[in-house]
């Protein structure tokens, strides 16, 4: 089956607005993060709790997929002679271009978006700061001008990794939304407890929720548990400004997937959840890379092409599905014992539209988002038109919105049927 794509491309995103008063948006996180309030979107049916509780709804069998990116610090102020500030703030690494070689490096160029560009005319920027064995000096040098971006290349006179360097210099990137400058309290709790792997530069704020006595409770409840990492980018905060959503230009995100999770996503026998709409971009997107590689496959042409391990922003809407889950899973699993991987990489601009058919999980766990946003419309594609009674319902029960805000779990219904 395919989807019937034009009908999908030509939704009008008015149709996925409502009214959020600023007073609405959480602007600090709660002191205790499982004090939260849970919204339960079940059958049709609405009811509310105490995210810690969520424990009640989980049950022994059932898997709880994460994603374990970490937030860096990145936004780096910089100051001239002149005294004007020269905000840089980094997107994703070009050389090198993998993030952990990027992160291990003595010297590095990333892609950024850089705040008063026009008072940047010197050659480069110096930043002086506190490292352990003494001061240490990082500098900026602008290499290129995007359109949407530029490439600045950072060098520094000692032997610290850029990882070392970017939390010494670096400022949490805290959403624009908040109208407020980071502050001390967002360096931990702009961050889930679980996160590992450093890249996104937004948190994957659903799990900002959990703390480890609860999922210690999890796990002897015998509730399964994979990771998944996907870097969360800048444009998760870009709402979509045309009128129809194929006109908008989903952001690429960078993620990988290692061979155990794959492994417990082909043989897990209960219900999935997916704790963020980071992790199901993730767990979907490699429902898409299976079906690739199996097409790759039947051709017999080379595997090492990198288009296998992209998934463009339409191409779930013009494949054929004829897998299950679990045998695109067990494709992706051929793929790496071939090629003896322990890990997927892969990029993805996957939009999840109203229409689009969820394949990978049973249940979502995820905070209230921005209007006309590409993440209501994900939301939307679970439950329909119904998005409008859960917000509205959040909106009436004093929920409180965006990243540092409330939480929910919808359940995915049987009859989720794409648009014809």
């Amino acid at each position: 089956m395919v989807y019937n794509k034009n009908v999908i491309q030509n939704i009008s995103i008015v149709e996925y607005d409502y009214l959020l008063p600023d007073k609405r948006i959480a602007k600090y996180p709660l002191d205790k993060r499982d004090q939260s309030k849970l919204l339960i979107y079940k059958d049709g049916k609405i009811s509310q709790t105490t995210f810690s509780h969520i424990q009640e709804l989980l049950s022994e069998g059932q898997l709880l997929v994460f994603n374990n990116t970490r937030v860096i610090p990145a936004r780096i102020n910089f100051r001239k002679i002149t005294g004007a500030h020269i905000e840089i703030f980094c997107l994703e690494p070009i050389e090198p271009k993998n993030y952990q070689l990027a992160f291990q490096s003595k010297r590095c160029t990333w892609k950024c978006i850089v705040g008063n560009l026009k008072k940047w005319k010197d050659l480069e920027l110096q930043k002086e700061i506190t490292a352990e064995g003494g001061s240490v000096t990082l500098k900026a040098i602008k290499i290129a001008d995007h359109e949407s971006y530029q490439a600045i290349e950072f060098t520094w006179n000692s032997n610290h990794t850029f990882s070392e360097i970017i939390e010494l210099a670096g400022v949490t990137p805290i959403p624009p939304y908040l109208n407020r400058e980071s502050e001390a309290i967002d360096r931990d709790r702009y961050q889930t407890v679980y996160s590992q792997t450093k890249g996104s530069v937004a948190a994957p704020t659903a799990g900002l929720h959990f703390t480890l006595p609860l999922l210690d409770q999890l796990k002897k409840q015998k509730v399964n548990i994979a990771d998944v990492t996907l870097h969360v980018g800048a444009g998760t905060f870009k709402p979509v400004q045309t009128d129809l959503i194929k006109d908008h230009e989903m952001h690429t995100e960078y993620f990988s997937v290692p061979k155990q999770t794959i492994t417990k996503l082909l043989n897990h026998q209960g219900k999935i959840v997916a704790v963020g709409t980071t992790t199901l971009r993730t767990l979907e997107s490699l429902y898409w890379i299976g079906m690739k590689l199996k097409n790759v496959n039947q051709t017999g042409k080379e595997t090492d092409n990198t288009d296998v391990m992209h998934i463009s922003q339409w191409d779930a809407y013009h494949m054929e599905r004829t897998l299950t889950y679990p045998e695109a899973m067990q494709v992706v699993l051929n793929y790496l014992e071939l090629k003896g991987l322990s890990e997927l990489f892969a990029t993805t601009q996957i939009m999840i539209a109203p229409g689009y058919r969820i394949r990978s999980i049973d249940a979502l766990i995820t905070n209230f988002h921005q209007p006309k946003s590409t993440l209501l419309l994900l939301v939307s594609s679970i439950v329909g038109n119904d998005w409008k009674t859960i917000y509205n319902y959040a909106m009436q029960n004093n929920f409180r919105f965006l990243s540092y805000g409330d939480s929910s779990i919808i359940y995915i219904t049987k009859n989720q049927i794409p648009l014809s």
